[in-house]
């Protein structure tokens, strides 16, 4: 009869510890896919919340093309929603000011064009500084005085649409050449509406 082969200690611990491996594996495995669909669930959530968010402004397109790659920081968080649509609108409004102060270097204006420049580079400062105005306000949001706050904010960002939109009210009747006044007025009314979108945003806090 022939001797039975007996597993060596070694063999044991071999086995052992491949066995532990594999059961390593498996629970990362496991881990990693629990943790995307954790991550996709999140992400379709905060998505959601920002298309349903945005069909409550004017310009809804617009608002989900401009904050969509925030929504990582948005979340469903209402205060970042508006705090970071006013720093869309901000960032907008800085390099229109930066495009307008360009123009404002072309020799080849008419004196008529270069006031209406004039005028415009100081309407969009003006605007700029109500949109930090207003982001400063939202950073200090109290509850004793929430809507005295809220209702202050509604007013410099509303000051700020009237700055931006009496830039280009100063084309009407007036001289001035088309490549000039395209130039602007694209820019201006891109700012206009992410403005009055940020708006329409902070007047569903209250």
């Amino acid at each position: 009869m022939a001797a039975k082969t007996i597993p060596s200690s070694t063999s044991l611990s071999v086995s052992a510890l491949v066995l532990t491996f594999l059961l390593c594996i498996s629970s990362n495995v496991q881990r990693s896919s629990a943790a995307i669909t954790a991550t996709k669930n999140s992400t379709k959530t905060y998505t959601n919340f920002l298309k349903t968010a945005c069909n409550s402004t004017t310009y809804p397109q617009l608002c989900f093309k401009s904050l969509s790659s925030y929504t990582s920081t948005i979340k469903t968080s209402e205060l970042k929603l508006c705090s970071t649509s006013l720093t869309v609108a901000l960032k907008a409004s800085s390099n229109t000011s930066k495009l307008v102060k360009s123009l404002a270097k072309n020799r080849g204006l008419s004196k008529i064009e270069a006031a209406i420049i004039r005028d415009c580079i100081e309407e969009i400062g003006n605007s700029i500084d109500e949109i930090k105005q207003s982001l400063k306000i939202l950073g200090n949001l109290t509850d004793p005085d929430r809507e005295y706050q809220i209702d202050n904010m509604k007013t410099w960002v509303s000051a700020a649409i009237t700055d931006q939109n009496t830039c280009t009210d100063g084309f009407d009747g007036r001289k001035i050449s088309y490549a000039v006044k395209r130039t602007i007025r694209k820019s201006i009314v891109n700012v206009a509406r992410l403005t009055s979108n940020a708006l329409a945003l902070i007047n569903k806090l209250s």
